[in-house]
């Protein structure tokens, strides 16, 4: 679960201002990244909790196919995976995978595995937004997943 809680705060990092220096021809940009890169996060008065605010324009997303092109950012070891962070930025581009800024983020959970690769890949699932915190779940994620070739 420690695991998870990192990984989340690898996404929620996009909601921080930060210049970071990246090949800005290997970044991902699309209007349904867009959509999540609105998303705003407001920390607890104790900064124990972190909460994200979905606007209108992703929560009439919710519950419905959504597509993302990304690079995987593996949760566990393995060649194959089913469950996953997507990134706009390549594992060797990220701030704490490597050298860089915080990417956006988004958990990928795929119906069936597929090879891990540092190409992109193009991922549809089901949205589901979470109102949990954030610092211990991802808040967006794409279930049912199948990667779209």
């Amino acid at each position: 679960m420690k695991k998870l809680g990192f990984i989340c705060l690898l996404f929620i990092g996009f909601s921080f201002n930060a210049k970071a220096q990246h090949d800005p021809s290997d970044q991902i940009m699309s209007a349904n990244w867009d959509i999540i890169g609105d998303v705003e996060f407001k920390m607890a008065k104790d900064d124990t909790e972190m909460f994200a605010l979905f606007n209108n324009d992703i929560k009439k997303r919710a519950g419905k196919p959504f597509e993302l092109e990304g690079y995987i950012v593996p949760i566990k070891d393995g060649m194959k995976q089913t469950k996953f962070m997507l990134s706009t930025l390549p594992i060797n581009q990220c701030f704490y995978c490597g050298k860089n800024g915080v990417p956006i983020m988004v958990e990928v959970q795929l119906k069936e595995p597929t090879k891990f690769t540092y190409q992109t890949i193009k991922v549809r699932g089901i949205l589901k937004l979470s109102t949990a915190n954030a610092l211990d779940a991802s808040p967006i994620s794409l279930l049912n997943g199948t990667v779209v070739k």
